[in-house]
């Protein structure tokens, strides 16, 4: 089944982007992630000879949450990604609001990655197998911490092996674990955090972002109690500043996924951390996500 935007004009192959074919193009379903939580559908956007592989959620296959009462699980993913954009800093792929085949949803650009790379070279390569790496986020072994890696919890999987969550000391991961603050993300797993073949990293499932309430659950701890990077400091003040006036585009078009209230948390949010200059400490409650991937 596919969905289109029939008022929009016939596309004139040679000027189609790929946020024009995820916004505009017919979407094409390939298949479901079963693991989610919510209905989640794999398409293809297909705008005249342009093809974008996508994530789509569509609002009606959302479940209830009794602390998120207000608009939608898609929307707040909307509004994740323009305030990732106003702040010049790209970790959430490009995400849009459109209808779809189950109705009106979120599509979301896929990233490619290491494990997902479906691409013939790939796929046909009788190369031999990659050397075992430590994901950006991942467990490793008491006493086996990588260099370069922070140590954020000490566990037990499930044989019952002592374990230790770490993450990458990376300041594209650093700058993710900076927006999960002024999002407020209440769940940001390790399996979150997407680590593109474009070089990119970038942080997806941000439906329970954005409370007014503080709910920062995260794995992303090891900047705790360090200074933030002044290039970020300057894009949070330049947010801070936008957010001040509901007139301001960005506030408006946020207007259209939060609630007036979570707009302004937001605001005061970006503006402590400014004035802070510093990440917070994790809270004494539940400061990381269950399970954590």
């Amino acid at each position: 089944m596919t969905v289109s935007d029939p008022s929009a004009p016939e596309p004139d192959a040679s000027s189609v982007d790929e946020t024009d074919a995820l916004r505009r193009g017919d979407l094409v379903i390939v298949g479901r992630i079963p693991a989610a939580s919510n209905t989640t559908l794999v398409c293809d956007a297909v705008l005249g000879d342009t093809e974008v592989r996508c994530v789509y959620k569509p609002v009606r296959g959302e479940v209830p949450l009794w602390d998120f009462p207000d608009g939608t699980l898609a929307g707040r993913e909307v509004a994740s990604f323009l305030i990732s954009e106003a702040l010049g800093w790209s970790v959430i792929p490009t995400t849009i609001f459109r209808d779809g085949p189950l109705g009106p949803g979120m599509v979301q650009r896929w990233v490619v990655t290491a494990e997902n790379d479906e691409s013939p070279a790939r796929i046909g390569s009788s190369a031999e197998l990659p050397v075992p790496h430590i994901d950006l986020v991942d467990l490793c072994p008491v006493g086996t911490i990588p260099t370069g890696y922070k140590a954020i919890l000490r566990a037990l999987d499930p044989t019952g092996e002592a374990v230790v969550l770490v993450h990458a000391d990376d300041p594209r991961l650093q700058r993710m674990a900076v927006l999960d603050v002024v999002l407020n993300n209440a769940d940001r797993k390790g399996g979150h955090v997407l680590e593109g073949l474009d070089g990119g990293v970038y942080g997806v499932d941000h439906g329970i972002c954005l409370h007014h309430s503080d709910k920062l659950r995260t794995v992303l701890w090891g900047w705790a109690g360090e200074a933030i990077p002044g290039h970020l400091l300057a894009n949070l003040a330049d947010l801070a500043e936008h957010l001040a006036t509901a007139e301001h585009p960005l506030s408006a078009q946020l207007a259209e996924h939060i609630t007036e209230a979570e707009i302004g948390a937001l605001a005061e949010r970006a503006a402590d951390l400014v004035v802070s200059e510093t990440m917070p400490f994790p809270p004494g409650h539940r400061p990381i996500p269950w399970p954590p991937f």
